[in-house]
């Protein structure tokens, strides 16, 4: 089952963007815990982005795995980082979550493309 993450992440920002107006103060806060908790000091951006998408894929959430997808090409995790990490949520989330992880690669390397293509 292809998807195209980049499309679903572009997609549901509008949507998001529509919840942040028509709920301010609870998008406010939900903004202030995302900033609290990637603003640690003993993980970096990168690990913590990588265990998002570990959650993502334990959760079935498609849209968070677009959205930390292309959040740990932005931190710079590799491939290996990322297929270690869809180990960890496999084996919290059993079978579900390798199909998860399989689209979670996917979004992945969709993300890594596009950002080596921008550089060019």
């Amino acid at each position: 089952m292809y998807q195209d993450w980049p499309k679903i992440a572009q997609d549901m920002t509008g949507v998001v963007r529509e919840l942040r107006g028509g709920a301010p103060e609870v998008m406010k806060s939900f903004s202030a815990l995302a900033r609290a908790a990637l603003d640690g000091t003993a993980l970096d951006a990168k690990t913590k982005e990588l265990i998002a998408l570990g959650i993502s894929v334990a959760v079935r959430c498609d849209a968070c795995v677009a959205f930390h997808a292309e959040a740990a090409v932005k931190r710079g995790a590799t491939r290996e980082e990322v297929l270690e990490a869809m180990g960890m949520a496999v084996y919290m989330g059993a079978g579900p979550s390798v199909m998860y992880a399989a689209q979670a690669l996917e979004a992945f390397e969709q993300f890594r493309a596009r950002a080596t293509a921008e550089r060019a």
